[in-house]
């Protein structure tokens, strides 16, 4: 056995952030136990199958069978790691306000178990100052010096659903200690299963890391969404703008518009960073503006729906409109606030008899019901009077639902080469 396998790691969570840094830690040697207080999640990893759509069940079945990756609900497995890594969900309150009850949680959970000299990493993304003000209290209450019995630090996760070229193990991950032996001691252990890490000065620094490269694409994805707006009052498209305008080899980068932001990260993490503000007295005016825009995509897509459905002399009331796609982007089957379920609802709403096609979606859950979708054959059959390109999945043959005729609303620019006067785009 060499000093890797000797080496034991806990991952607090076994979602999309944690099983996948769980298997390259466990890749790299370390023998892992995957937490979390889902017994489901627990009882399919131990069986050698995944819990998230970028890890496949050989691959997990392939570290179990190995004895270096198991789970438990059973917080007391932490005695005798070197490495604890907390990867659970950071959401938004109603009021838009951090939720951070998970890492709480987490924490009050681990404190009876940990030993001195563990290592402890929260990755879930949160606003500065959580490492330090609310996890480093904690422990030290529980009698333990932060930066000399225990060593604690931030690494942001930077996790891209449905990206097969970076991935945990090979995308740079940024490093922050409480203290400077908090930060030499995590980056020993991480550098060890990671390609690259980096280490910055502090943890704050490592949290605004994170919030920045969110917020970076949080504002300027609400510039396009708005400029798409703009443009179709003027009569330009906005695509044929973009892409004229991405030919500048400098000074410009292309972001594409939609019909509104989903997923874990961009909706959700600036609003951290605005929170956190706010408790400071000031105004983040640039990210409460491009939420403000991005937020009120899926209702301008329903405006234009409605807007289409007039022209053919149809009320939305009554009005067949087929949704294709329903996760938040393009190939995942994740609908974490994913613009086209609010759709969905809004034309539901209208009176709109709305049916959706996903094939990584078969179903989701909407105010505690089961919606289910319709299957590829009973799309292409049904009588639409309006189909909405929502996510432009690869396995959905987009073209073939044009060659019908029916009036398209395409918000990704999915049929950029067809010019049908019945394909109009956002």
């Amino acid at each position: 056995m060499d000093e890797n396998q000797q080496t034991k790691m806990a991952v607090v969570g076994l979602g999309y952030v944690g099983l996948p840094l769980a298997t390259v830690f466990a890749d790299a040697g370390f023998r892992v136990i995957g937490l979390d207080v889902s017994e489901t999640k627990v009882d399919r990893v131990n069986r050698g199958l995944s819990v998230t759509q970028d890890i496949a069940d050989d691959e997990v079945r392939r570290l179990v069978d190995r004895g270096l990756l198991s789970a438990s609900t059973d917080f007391a497995e932490v005695a005798d790691v070197d490495l604890i890594s907390i990867c659970v969900p950071t959401p938004l309150s109603k009021s838009k306000d951090p939720d951070i009850s998970y890492i709480v949680t987490a924490v009050e959970a681990l404190l009876p178990h940990v030993k001195k000299d563990t290592v402890v990493v929260l990755e879930s993304t949160t606003y500065p100052g959580t490492t330090r003000e609310i996890i480093q209290p904690r422990f030290e209450a529980a009698g333990f010096e932060v930066g000399e019995d225990l060593f604690l630090a931030y690494s942001p996760e930077r996790v891209d659903p449905g990206n097969e070229t970076w991935g945990i193990g090979n995308t740079p991950k940024v490093l922050g200690g409480i203290t400077e032996e908090c930060g030499s001691r995590a980056f020993a252990l991480y550098a060890r299963a990671l390609e690259t890490v980096i280490c910055v000065s502090s943890a704050e620094t490592a949290e605004m890391v994170k919030l920045l490269e969110n917020t970076f694409r949080s504002i300027n994805i609400g510039l396009v969404n708005e400029l798409a707006m703009v443009c179709q009052r003027l009569g330009v498209s906005v695509w044929e703008v973009i892409d004229a305008a991405a030919t500048k080899p400098f000074g410009f980068m292309p972001f594409r518009p939609g019909p509104g932001l989903g997923g874990h990260c961009i909706p959700i993490d600036p609003l951290y960073l605005s929170w956190k503000m706010r408790t400071l007295d000031y105004k983040v005016r640039f990210i409460d503006l491009a939420d403000e825009v991005n937020s009120s995509m899926p209702e301008w897509v329903v405006h234009r729906a409605q807007a289409l459905l007039n022209e053919h002399g149809k009320p939305v009331h009554g009005s067949k409109v087929l949704l294709l796609g329903m996760s938040y982007k393009a190939n995942v089957d994740d609908v974490r606030e994913s613009p086209a379920v609010e759709i969905y609802e809004k034309l539901a709403a209208l009176g709109a008899d709305v049916r959706y096609h996903d094939p990584f979606v078969p179903s989701f859950s909407l105010d505690g019901d089961t919606v289910t979708g319709v299957t590829a054959s009973e799309a292409m059959e049904a009588p639409w009077d309006l189909i909405v390109i929502a996510t432009e999945h690869e396995n959905i043959d987009f073209h073939a639902f044009a060659d019908r005729e029916i009036p398209v609303l395409d918000t990704r620019n999915a049929l950029k080469t067809r010019e049908d006067a019945h394909v109009h785009r956002l």
